[in-house]
């Protein structure tokens, strides 16, 4: 069994000091993708001496306070590969891959738009910058799963209020289509919807911190693993957990029949 989890920190000492990192090392996963690190390396806190923290790597953004990923794992991979190719997202800690064997495993941060115009725009930039890595990860030959934050609600399922979100980022119709495109022309697949086609609120990973998104789970599901067929095939069991908060969003686990 191949377990994985997912988790935007915001923030990993924040996080850390909420438990974050006890509770992954009760997780038995083989590897967890962070992401939101938000902490240069010399900032990253040590984590508890378990299994799952035996090897990481990190790609911070080089603007402090800001963006950044990360992966653990039981063991050390193959090789590592920080970024993916684009200066300007690049320098924002956006992407980041270890390659165990024949499985590459990607931790991965979208932009958000939300904050403005500026970084709507920015995030359209990305989207489109990133899309030939992709293919090529699809066109590989390789199995790969892609962790993270993707900053995108893919369908009326994926968040509560949906109608009146339609021209957010988010869940803007150009950010979906481009999500239906990576899902239908390069053939990716979104490992949990494919466990739980109908799921709703149960599925939702991130809530806002206004009013009382959390207590009344307003939420939106923008954390994914979206994986090649190969080994989203072997998908088994996907979890949210929102027992502890440890940030503004939920880890997802994945265990997928998969020998690593």
């Amino acid at each position: 069994m191949l377990r994985i989890v997912s988790l935007n920190l915001n923030g990993i000492r924040s996080a850390a000091a909420k438990g974050a990192f006890d509770w992954l090392a009760q997780q038995d996963a083989d590897i967890v993708c962070v992401q939101e690190l938000k902490a240069q390396l010399s900032d990253i806190p040590a984590v508890p001496p378990a299994p799952t923290f035996a090897w990481s790597a990190f790609h911070p953004a080089q603007k402090k306070g800001y963006s950044g990923v990360g992966i653990f794992a039981k063991r050390a991979p193959d090789a590592v590969i920080e970024g993916f190719g684009n200066p300007e997202f690049d320098a924002e800690g956006r992407y980041l891959q270890a390659d165990f064997g024949n499985l590459s495993v990607v931790s991965l941060y979208l932009p958000s738009g939300s904050s403005s115009e500026e970084r709507q725009h920015a995030k359209f930039r990305c989207m489109e910058e990133i899309w030939p890595r992709f293919q090529q990860l699809a066109a590989s030959g390789r199995e790969v799963v892609i962790c993270g934050d993707w900053n995108i609600a893919h369908t009326e399922k994926d968040l509560k209020n949906w109608k009146s979100n339609q021209k957010n980022s988010g869940f803007l119709p150009e950010e979906r289509a481009w999500l239906s495109r990576l899902f239908g022309e390069q053939g990716w697949v979104d490992a949990h919807r494919k466990l739980e086609p109908e799921a709703t609120g149960e599925a939702y990973t991130w809530w806002s911190n206004r009013g009382q998104a959390w207590a009344k789970n307003v939420g939106w599901r923008i954390d994914y693993q979206i994986a090649t067929s190969g080994i989203a095939a072997t998908a088994k069991r996907a979890n949210v957990y929102k027992a502890q908060r440890f940030s503004d969003h939920a880890p997802l686990t994945i265990d997928y029949d998969w020998d690593f």
